[in-house]
């Protein structure tokens, strides 16, 4: 048996070609300089979770299984009696992915979920926050493979967020585009 570590294909990516393109574009002084990826983030509000417990269960069961990582409810921080919610509610469901896990997922995101959505042209460039992290929403959970499409009752969406410790828009953007990210006008190597 072999002592050799696994490291995912994204991983090696970043460290071999993404930081010294990262160094070269930006005229960092050190590889410490490069942004990377931090994490990222995959959260999905449930609609009509107020009515029906069973919605959130489903949501975080649909989130193990794309992530590969146990997702936890998310619950209502106030009451708002228009919505018959009450503070504690279960409204949503969450998951935050690091290290191996992340890069896996950012693979099998870029790689074979992203293609599959219809009339694909690429992500918009426009939703980073100015401190480097970008917000991709998901309109369908059905793009991903993991998903059986027979056992889905609801077709609902998902925001995934890349938090990156890039101090701009422009250096996150290059690190996206760098690992893979199929941003609209950006032609793929």
């Amino acid at each position: 048996m072999s002592t050799e570590k696994y490291t995912p294909r994204l991983a090696a990516k970043y460290s071999k070609d993404v930081v010294p393109a990262l160094m070269k574009k930006f005229a960092y002084k050190t590889i410490m300089q490069a942004p990377k990826l931090e994490k990222i983030c995959i959260n999905r509000g449930v609609n009509g979770a107020v009515t029906d417990k069973k919605l959130v269960d489903i949501a975080v069961e649909e989130l193990n299984t794309i992530t590969g990582q146990k997702a936890v409810p998310t619950m209502s921080k106030k009451d708002i009696s228009n919505f018959k919610l009450r503070k504690g509610m279960p409204i949503g469901a969450r998951v935050t992915l690091r290290g191996e896990k992340m890069y896996e997922f950012l693979d099998r995101l870029v790689s074979v979920a992203l293609p599959r959505v219809r009339d694909f042209k690429g992500i918009s460039d426009k939703a980073f926050d100015g401190r480097g992290n970008y917000t991709l929403g998901v309109t369908e959970q059905i793009i991903f493979p993991e998903i059986d499409i027979d056992k889905v009752n609801k077709i609902t969406g998902l925001d995934i967020t890349f938090v990156t410790t890039a101090n701009t828009n422009e250096e996150a953007f290059e690190l996206l585009k760098e690992l893979g990210m199929p941003f609209k006008g950006t032609k793929k190597d």
